[in-house]
């Protein structure tokens, strides 16, 4: 078994979704996103698994509209987890 690790990817914190719905899917990662922001994290780790695909296309569409990402991108060594960039708080 082939498992690609990066472990710079494992000082962050980590939310895995696997077998969540697409409906469940976004109430776990808003939350999980908005409690890290509050908490002053930079970057935060949503594990979607490779499978078909379903809940990584349908975390990165509504990603696209969330107040708190800056950015996000699925990590090069290991396309079943997807790192996304917090924005700063403005105090």
């Amino acid at each position: 078994m082939d498992k690609r690790f990066n472990p710079f990817v494992d000082i962050y914190p980590k939310l895995d979704v696997h077998g969540l719905t697409r409906d469940l899917l976004m109430v776990e990662v808003n939350g999980f996103i908005l409690e890290n922001f509050r908490m002053g994290k930079d970057k935060v780790v949503v594990i979607h698994g490779h499978g078909s695909k379903i809940l990584m296309h349908e975390l990165h569409r509504n990603l696209k509209n969330n107040q708190y990402v800056s950015n996000y991108y699925t990590d090069h060594m290991n396309d079943g987890c997807t790192i996304i960039e917090l924005k700063k708080e403005n105090k």
